[in-house]
């Protein structure tokens, strides 16, 4: 049994010796046809317009999701704004309850405007600004006076939104884009 699997093994060990050594006589003339094979095909065709056409199917669609990277991103930093600019206005509105000035409609609308001053430079057209009380709204400087001075510890809510756009190369991908922030204070 030993004696078999000795010429076995030399057996796998001359063929494996002997096939190595035909590769490496061998390789050298690979080469040369290899080389020879390659020469002729690089020289039969010219490459220097497909940098071009490459670009020209990947650019614009990596155009394309680059600006709309940047506008998503804007959409975004407006969100920031608008929620910055209501937790402003619910802070004025709940702590106004007993205001000397006896405008707390005016003055939590003011806060919040002030607030969102970084938005489009139209910001009092776009943004809309609902304040209310324990769940009752309230639309004015009375309303919201009665409203506060009967209240106290109960929720004062400010909800504003503000219409956001997602338009990337001349289309508008949400139309009906609106921000909506909701904040809600323990009238003080």
């Amino acid at each position: 049994m030993r004696s078999l699997i000795r010429n076995h093994c030399r057996y796998f060990l001359f063929w494996s010796r002997g096939l190595a050594l035909l590769v490496a006589l061998a390789m050298p003339f690979l080469a040369k046809i290899l080389a020879k094979t390659m020469g002729r095909a690089r020289v039969g065709r010219n490459s220097f317009g497909t940098v071009a056409v490459e670009f020209a199917l990947v650019g614009p669609v990596l155009l394309a999701t680059m600006v709309g990277m940047f506008v998503f991103g804007i959409a975004l930093n407006n969100w920031v704004i608008l929620t910055n600019s209501a937790e402003a206005g619910a802070l004025q509105f709940a702590s106004s309850r007993g205001d000397s000035d006896n405008t707390p409609w005016t003055d939590t609308t003011n806060a919040i405007y002030n607030a969102a001053g970084n938005l489009i430079p139209f910001v009092k057209a776009s943004l809309t600004i609902t304040l209310s009380v324990n769940g009752t709204a309230c639309t004015s400087d009375a309303t919201c006076l009665t409203a506060l001075g009967a209240n106290a510890g109960n929720p004062a809510i400010v909800t504003a939104s503000y219409p956001c756009s997602l338009t990337v190369l001349a289309h508008n991908y949400a139309p009906s884009c609106t921000l909506k922030v909701s904040t809600t204070e323990r009238i003080q």
